[in-house]
């Protein structure tokens, strides 16, 4: 019988797929043999059957080891205590008495998963951490991250080691000196970690002398010791609406290596003179030592800009250079739509929570010309540190993303074309086509919409040792440097960079690099993928819980999706529901994979991707995170 090898995915019907390259394997509920959601498996195939399309096996041995970890709520309705796990897949775990953790009824949760279950028996566990009562403040978040394997506490290992470590001024000596330069830091208001501050002058030729300098974590994160460990396992930081996971403890993320203003902070340089078209014409990479004179927020840069006068007279010693930086970054963002990178206009939730946790306002992020001088910052900065050490030819860490399938763009046009928009050559795609497209809808309706399927039509970008060009920004190079407090794949770039600066950058350092690296890139790879579903996942929950207080309320929206079991509707403060083909009573409505719609059999109605619809809110379902609609006249 053939075997293949792949993950378990369990659907809340008990039955579940291994996801494997060559197709997904249907297992039934029957035939999981004691295997839980997410657990790689060897599965075997009966060769005649199938299920809906894919071939159909069973668990016939499970790879991962006793015991896992999962979140759930206690339930003592019985005489015996189970845990109801928070996933919906998973069978409820049985907790012998000597193994509660003095938890009691409606307590969330983490359950050590000890014995599988079968078809006679539940699976048995010890709960090992009581997060608090179902329902009370914040523990829902705390919930989901434990879900999905983060804690913000470290080990007394790496706290220990944190201590340890302090500002030195030996520390200095060496650095390029640039304390006294006009150098501050642009970030959000709440944020606390800030690894990046900006300076910018012009050159006595006309150029721009534009410096990005990035807290040098590497400089105290020393390699395969406590905190290095911890931080590569992590990954990234993960922010959870009114929290983060951080990836370091809070005395490096948030004092030590943070950009704080009025105090001396070791950082890494990258300097550019930039010409008039945006282009880099000279770049220097150095260990510096910066002392940041402004902490300035985007609110703040933003009303600058716009002329606020109360603002502007507060940083009256920093406006010119602002407005300097601000049409810099108009050049370096035409320079780079010139090129034909990819500006994704994305509508991304800011939620606001009360003392209680619950959600009291939902609606777009802002995204003004502070936030964007940044990113068009960063993005120089990124591509002019790949593109060095990729002359270099050292092993690095690049931020990929591949060319976008054939296939995938053949549907992506398919689908333009229900909006009168042509897509073009679909078989060798450039990245200028697709942003015409966005250019397109710029303003109207639908923009979000298209925005939307036209990034899920793309690959997902990654980490690899290979050099392969960025699809989406239109440059051949690319690496994340600019954020080594929240990101691993940008401190193993920093300490490449010190290696290369020392002079330890030898034989023997680049075969260590070979080696080590691939495995550094896919597990941060991993960790990226489980901390965006992580967001998303917190980011659902409150919005559910925000819509109980609007059942009834009529609004308008744009059909966000359309599947073979409803039509999801999105409202214009980004919060997502669906309407269920099954109440859809006016006619019976069938599925057209192909062309994003849906078509009442009787009357011929047809319900599009990014139509413009009238809804009712009809349910919010806070614990399954589900929010229904459904369509009115």
């Amino acid at each position: 019988m053939e075997t293949i090898r792949g993950f378990l995915q369990v659907k809340s019907g008990g039955f579940g797929f291994v996801l494997a390259e060559g197709g997904d394997i249907f297992i039934s509920a029957d035939n999981k043999n004691g295997a839980m959601n997410g657990e790689e498996v060897v599965a075997g195939i009966y060769p005649d059957k199938r299920r809906g399309g894919s071939r159909e096996g069973y668990v016939k041995e499970i790879i991962s080891k006793l015991p896992v970890e999962t979140v759930g709520t206690v339930d003592r309705s019985s005489r015996a205590m189970f845990v109801v796990p928070d996933d919906k897949v998973t069978e409820d775990i049985y907790i012998p008495k000597q193994k509660n953790g003095g938890a009691k009824d409606r307590d969330k949760v983490v359950v050590s998963v000890t014995k599988r279950g079968d078809a006679r028996r539940s699976p048995e566990g010890e709960i090992v951490e009581v997060l608090g009562r179902s329902g009370d403040a914040g523990v829902d978040i705390l919930s989901f991250a434990r879900r999905f394997g983060l804690t913000a506490a470290f080990s007394e290992a790496v706290e220990r080691e944190a201590d340890l470590l302090s500002f030195r001024e030996n520390d200095v000596k060496g650095r390029m000196d640039l304390r006294d330069s006009t150098i501050f830091t642009i970030d959000g208001a709440d944020a606390k970690d800030l690894d990046d501050a900006v300076s910018l002058e012009r050159m006595p030729n006309g150029n721009y002398k534009l410096g990005v300098h990035i807290a040098d974590v590497s400089h105290y994160v020393r390699e395969n010791g406590e905190i290095d460990k911890e931080a590569q396992k992590r990954g990234t930081s993960v922010y959870l609406v009114d929290r983060v996971v951080p990836m370091l403890p809070e005395k490096l993320s948030n004092g030590l290596c943070s950009l704080n203003p009025r105090e001396d902070k070791l950082t890494l340089s990258c300097i550019m003179e930039i010409d008039g078209r945006g282009d880099v014409l000279e770049s220097t990479i150095a260990k510096s030592v910066i002392r940041s004179c402004e902490r300035m927020t985007y609110s703040d840069v933003n009303k600058i800009l716009a002329g606020d006068r109360e603002t502007v007279q507060k940083y009256a010693d920093i406006r010119e250079t602002l407005l300097l930086m601000n049409g810099l970054k108009d050049i370096l963002r035409a320079r780079r739509y010139e090129r034909g990178s990819i500006d994704f206009e994305l509508e991304e939730p800011k939620i606001t929570l009360n003392a209680k946790g619950f959600p009291t306002s939902i609606r777009p992020a802002e995204r003004g010309e502070g936030e964007k001088l940044i990113e068009e910052f960063m993005l120089a900065a990124n591509i002019t540190v790949a593109e060095q050490y990729y002359y270099m030819q050292m092993p690095f860490v690049y931020r990929i993303h591949e060319t976008p399938d054939a296939e995938k763009m053949r549907e992506l046009a398919v689908f333009l074309s229900n909006f009168g928009i042509r897509l073009g050559n679909t078989h060798d795609i450039h990245p200028k086509a697709v942003q015409a497209v966005l250019d397109k809808v710029q303003g109207t309706e639908e923009h979000n919409i298209i925005n939307r399927v036209t990034l899920r039509s793309l690959k997902k970008a990654r980490y690899d040792m290979m050099p392969v060009a960025h699809f989406g920004l239109a440059a051949e190079r690319y690496c994340h440097f600019t954020s080594p407090i929240r990101r691993y794949p940008d401190l193993m770039v920093h300490r490449i960079i010190h290696a290369v600066i020392e002079g330890r950058a030898n034989s023997k350092y680049t075969q260590k690099l070979e080696e080590t690296l691939p495995a550094i890139a896919n597990r941060s790879s991993a960790c990226e993928r489980n901390a965006i579903e992580a967001e998303r996942a917190v980011q659902n929950r409150k919005m559910a819980e925000y819509m109980t207080k609007f059942i009834g309320q009529k609004y308008w929206g744009i059909v966000s999706g359309v599947t073979r079991f409803g039509v999801f509707v999105e409202l214009p403060n980004t919060i997502e529901g669906m309407v269920p083909l099954s109440e859809m009573k006016d006619d019976y409505y069938e599925y057209f994979e192909k062309m994003y719609c849906v078509v009442g059999e009787r009357t011929k109605k047809k319900i599009s991707l990014g139509d413009r619809v009238r809804i009712r809110v009809v349910s919010s379902d806070t614990e399954a995170s589900k929010i229904e609609f459904a369509f009115i006249k």
